[in-house]
């Protein structure tokens, strides 16, 4: 099953340690994860940061609102146990605790306060409730929506520019993403409708061991067979081994297809990869403003117990 949200592991977290306090993180997670029946795949699920698992960082969360709120506390470092309030609370039988419940405890209500949280009902850009996301997924979830927005603006811009400019353009997304080494050195665009089908050919390294052949071209119709054929056999023509084709727009089903299946390898971008592509290697766009997430250093506070 999915991994359940972090307000939905408040009232089983909470039940662990009725039954065994204090339990550290780890005998939690563990004791979580066998009463959601959850497979190894669940619990290998990383968050985008590829930092964290999704269930430990939300199994966390869980915590520490219920800290917060004087239901549990922690003894030492990675340990937890349950406080009076805490067993006040099962002894009403509650049948889910999460942020409502939890306002009713003053300390929480200031914590709430403090933190300016803003829980709303609007859906988040994977269709799960804002409320039900811990603040680090919330903050990805408007990361998400906020490069999605400039991924349309973006590709907007790139189909409005001339062909030759989009074929520089495709040097400079190359370039930034490591092919070539330096854009004096690393390809040049053939230009004039191309040779044979190929209007750009990078280094794929700095030493120009081997060379890609591209294909750029700015459309808006849908990218068929037909045209990865020619490009196909322009490779050819050329004794290539890798060819990249570029378009503005998408391919068909039908093109995909024969792209797999060639002897030269032959990579399919659409105008969506693209732009992704464009974010990733910062090209046409400008830094903005940056939000640095921080958390606690226990390290340092052990540090100090230690001195």
């Amino acid at each position: 099953m999915p991994v359940p949200d972090f307000q939905t592991l408040m009232l089983p977290a909470l039940r662990v340690l009725e039954r065994q306090s204090p339990s550290t993180t780890g005998e939690v997670r563990r004791a979580l994860a066998g009463e959601f029946a959850l497979s190894e795949a669940d619990l290998a699920e990383l968050l985008p940061s590829g930092r964290q698992t999704t269930f430990a960082n939300r199994v966390a969360w869980a915590y520490s609102y219920l800290k917060q709120a004087g239901l549990i506390s922690s003894p030492r470092r990675g340990a937890y146990e349950i406080t009076d309030r805490g067993r006040g609370v099962l002894n009403e039988a509650p049948t889910r605790i999460d942020i409502g419940y939890l306002s009713r405890f003053a300390e929480f209500q200031a914590f709430r306060q403090a933190s300016s949280s803003d829980e709303t009902d609007e859906q988040s850009s994977i269709a799960t409730p804002v409320a039900e996301l811990t603040p680090d997924e919330q903050i990805r979830a408007g990361y998400k929506r906020l490069r999605e927005s400039l991924g349309g603006q973006l590709l907007e811009r790139v189909k409005a520019v001339s062909p030759g400019s989009f074929e520089r353009l495709v040097v400079d997304v190359l370039v930034g993403l490591g092919y070539g080494g330096t854009i004096a050195d690393a390809g040049m665009v053939v230009g004039g409708g191309g040779d044979e089908g190929i209007d750009v050919i990078i280094k794929e390294d700095r030493l120009g061991l081997d060379y890609i052949y591209v294909q750029a071209k700015r459309w808006q119709s849908t990218v068929g067979r037909p045209e990865i054929q020619r490009f196909a056999g322009a490779l050819l023509g050329q004794r290539a081994r890798k060819g990249i084709f570029i378009t503005t727009s998408s391919f068909s089903a039908d093109a995909v297809s024969y792209a797999a299946n060639q002897q030269v390898s032959i990579v399919l971008i659409d105008g969506r990869t693209l732009v992704e592509l464009m974010m990733d290697a910062q090209i046409g766009v400008s830094h903005s403003e940056e939000i640095r997430v921080l958390r606690t250093d226990e390290d340092y506070f052990d540090s100090l117990e230690a001195s």
